[in-house]
C-alpha cells in the first residue's frame, strides 16, 4: 500500500516515516525542500510551499491514502507577526488543493492531523484566550519561517468574528456553555481562540463538504500537545528545567492536561489508515491518562533519576514574575487545564495506546539526554 506523508521531514512526520515503512507500507515524503534524510522513506517529491497553487501530481500519482500533516503553526515568543490570511494559505487553500487532487488521482483515504485548538484554549474557563498576530508561523516541515505580513488591531478583530461566524455555521452537535469546564470532545461546540485554530476548523469543514461532495473517505486527527523524540518548546524547556534540579514554584497548581506520545499518535495514525470504521470520522487523541502540571514534573524527575524540589507561590506572585519575565504564555500552559476525551477511537476502533504515559514519558526524556538516540524504532514498551 503506497502512502503520501506530507510535512514528512517535521517532528511526527520523521516518525511516523520509519513506523508505517517497518509495518510494510511504501512511503512516500512530500518536502519543501531537498531532503534525503528521513528514515524509513521509500521515495521523496520536492513540492515546495503548501499553498492554493501547489502541484501534487507527481507526489499522488499511484498513492492510496494520504496523511497531511503540513501546516503553518505557531511559535511560542517569536518577533514574527501571525496573520490570519497567511494561515488561511497554508493550512486551509492548501489542504483544500491537496484534497481534491488527490480525489483526482484516485486516493481514497485523507488523513487530517488537527489540533485541540479547535475547540478552544482550555478546559478551565473562557479566561484562556490568546492575542492573534503576534507570534511568527512555521512552515509545514515544522520549521519556522519570517513572516511580512500586517497584524493589525483589524486582523485580530477579523479572527475573533470569524469565531463568532464559525460557531454560528455549526449544527447541533450536541454539548452546552458549561462543558467547557469538562474535557474536549468530538461533541463538543468548536470554538478556536487564534488564527490557527481557526485555520484548522476551516480546513476540516471544506474537508467535510468534499467528502459529502465526492465521497473522498476523510479521518480528522485532533491532538493536543504531542511528546516524544524531536519534541521542541515549552515540553524541551520543561525537561531541561528539571534536568538542571532547580526548585520550582508549581506544588499548589491543580490543574489536569491530556497529551499524546509520538509512539501512540503514530500507531493510531496507522490503525486510521485501513479501519473501515474510520472513514468519515474525528476523532480526539489522547494518551488517556491526564496528568496535573506537579506530578507531570515529579515523572519527568523519576524518569531521569533526578531530585525535584517543588514549593508554593501565590498564583498572584507567580503571574506576574512570570509577565516580568515575558513568559506569561508559558505560565497559561502549565498551571490551566486542558482535557481530551479519547473514547471514541478506543471504542470505535478498538485502539489502544501501546505506551503509558510514565513509558512516554521516560523514552522522551532518554531521548532528550541522548540526541543521537533519534529513532522511534529501537524505542521498545519498559515494563
Amino acid at each position: 500500500m503506497r502512502v503520501l506523508i506530507t510535512g514528512a521531514n517535521g517532528f511526527i512526520g520523521r516518525n511516523l516515516c520509519g513506523f508505517l515503512r517497518k509495518k510494510g507500507y511504501f512511503v512516500c515524503a512530500a518536502v519543501r525542500s531537498n531532503v534525503r534524510d528521513i528514515p524509513g522513506v521509500d521515495e521523496y517529491i520536492q513540492v515546495g510551499d503548501i499553498n492554493e497553487s501547489t502541484n501534487w501530481q507527481k507526489a499522488l500519482a499511484g498513492v492510496d491514502a494520504v496523511i497531511h500533516l503540513a501546516a503553518r503553526v505557531h511559535i511560542m515568543n517569536d518577533s514574527g507577526v501571525n496573520s490570519l490570511d497567511a494561515f488561511r494559505k497554508v493550512n486551509v487553500l492548501g489542504t483544500e488543493r491537496l484534497a481534491r487532487m488527490a480525489v483526482k488521482a484516485g486516493v481514497k483515504r485523507f488523513i487530517f492531523i488537527s489540533s485541540v485548538k479547535v475547540n478552544g484554549e482550555g478546559t478551565g474557563s473562557r479566561g484562556q484566550r490568546s492575542d492573534v498576530g503576534c507570534q511568527r508561523g512555521e512552515g509545514e516541515e515544522g520549521r519556522g519561517r519570517k513572516s511580512e505580513v500586517g497584524g493589525q488591531r483589524g486582523e485580530r478583530e477579523e479572527v475573533r468574528g470569524r469565531r463568532s461566524e464559525v460557531r454560528g455555521e455549526r449544527e447541533d452537535v450536541g454539548g452546552q456553555e458549561s462543558e467547557l469546564k469538562e474535557a474536549f470532545s468530538e461533541r463538543s461546540i468548536p470554538d478556536p481562540q487564534d488564527a490557527y485554530g481557526v485555520s484548522k476548523l476551516e480546513a476540516e469543514n471544506i474537508l467535510k463538504k468534499i467528502a459529502d461532495e465526492i465521497g473522498l473517505e476523510v479521518v480528522i486527527l485532533r491532538l493536543p500537545l504531542v511528546y516524544g523524540s524531536g519534541v521542541k518548546a515549552n515540553f524541551k524547556n520543561l525537561i531541561k528545567i528539571v534536568a538542571s534540579g532547580l526548585p520550582l514554584p508549581f506544588k499548589g497548581i491543580k490543574n489536569q492536561r491530556s497529551f499524546i506520545y509520538l509512539g501512540n499518535l503514530v500507531d493510531a495514525i496507522s490503525t486510521c489508515i485501513t479501519h473501515p470504521k474510520a472513514a468519515g470520522e474525528t476523532f480526539m487523541v489522547s494518551d488517556g491518562q491526564d496528568i496535573s502540571t506537579p506530578d507531570l514534573i515529579k515523572m519527568i524527575a523519576t524518569a531521569m533519576n533526578k531530585k525535584m524540589f517543588l514549593f508554593s507561590l501565590h498564583p498572584g506572585i507567580l503571574k506576574a514574575l512570570c509577565k516580568i519575565a515575558g513568559k506569561g504564555k508559558e505560565l497559561e500552559k502549565l498551571t490551566g487545564s486542558l482535557l481530551v476525551d479519547s473514547s471514541k477511537i478506543r471504542n470505535l476502533l478498538s485502539w489502544k495506546p501501546p505506551f503509558t504515559l510514565e513509558e512516554g514519558i521516560r523514552h522522551c526524556c532518554i531521548i532528550a539526554t541522548a540526541p543521537d538516540y533519534n529513532d522511534l524504532r529501537k524505542i521498545t514498551p519498559i515494563k
